[in-house]
């Protein structure tokens, strides 16, 4: 990623590092093991020591994930350089990638929206037994899944 370069000496221990990017240790940790964060150096004590470079990188990797981008995703546009032109090509059509599945994402959001307005209409709190509570029963027996068919899978909420 060729963004203005921050200086690269590895200077901040993990959580002096978490701190200037908002993200846990927990998550810089994991975001290395993803290959989305090089591994750092390490002191003479064996601590991580992170860059200025590796906080921008960091805080990158949060907001890209703070607009619901996929580690996928987000290992895209990371690699990406802002100085090349076909790299801006590359950016443009992941950017239309996770675009399509924000929409879809909506009409199925609209669709549960639908789905729980018309279960809260069922139960007034006026019966003897909640017909909330019964529906969701209902429903759980209904949608057992044949031994065999392999559960949906989203992609990621």
């Amino acid at each position: 990623m060729s963004a203005p370069a921050p200086a690269s000496t590895p200077v901040h221990r993990i959580g002096e590092t978490a701190k200037r990017c908002g993200v846990s240790a927990a998550n810089i940790r994991y975001y290395e093991a993803q290959g989305l964060l090089p591994a750092p150096p390490r002191s003479d004590g064996d601590y991580r020591l992170y860059s200025e470079a590796d906080v921008h990188r960091l805080r990158f990797i949060r907001l890209c994930r703070a607009l619901d981008m996929s580690l996928d995703e987000v290992r895209t546009l990371v690699g990406l350089d802002l100085n090349n032109k076909s790299d801006c090509a590359t950016a443009r059509s992941a950017l239309d990638a996770h675009l399509q599945h924000v929409r879809e994402r909506l009409t199925e959001l609209r669709s549960l929206e639908r789905d729980l307005r018309g279960l809260r209409e069922r139960c007034d709190g006026s019966d003897d037994q909640c017909h909330i509570i019964e529906a969701l029963h209902q429903r759980a027996d209904e949608s057992a899944v044949p031994e065999g068919v392999p559960p949906l899978r989203r992609r990621h909420l």
